[in-house]
C-alpha cells in the first residue's frame, strides 16, 4: 500500500500535508522537514499495524 498526501504551502511559507485515504495531517517549516513529519506521522498512525511500503507527497499549490 502506498499513502499519498496533498501538500499545500501556508501564507507563512510553511507546508501542510493531508493524507488522501487515511486521517493524517502534519505541517513543516520546510519540504525535508514536512517529509520527515509524513514519515514520523504515518509510523504513529499505524504504532499497532504494518505501515505501508511508500509515502508519496503530491504539491496542490498555495493556500
Amino acid at each position: 500500500m502506498e499513502l499519498v498526501f496533498s501538500v499545500t504551502q501556508e501564507g507563512d511559507g510553511g507546508y501542510v500535508a493531508e493524507c488522501l485515504s487515511h486521517d493524517i495531517f502534519t505541517q513543516g517549516d520546510t519540504w525535508a522537514e514536512l517529509r520527515a513529519n509524513v514519515s514520523e506521522a504515518v509510523t504513529a498512525y499505524f504504532f499497532d499495524q504494518p505501515k505501508p511500503a511508500a509515502n508519496r507527497c503530491i504539491w496542490s499549490g498555495t493556500m
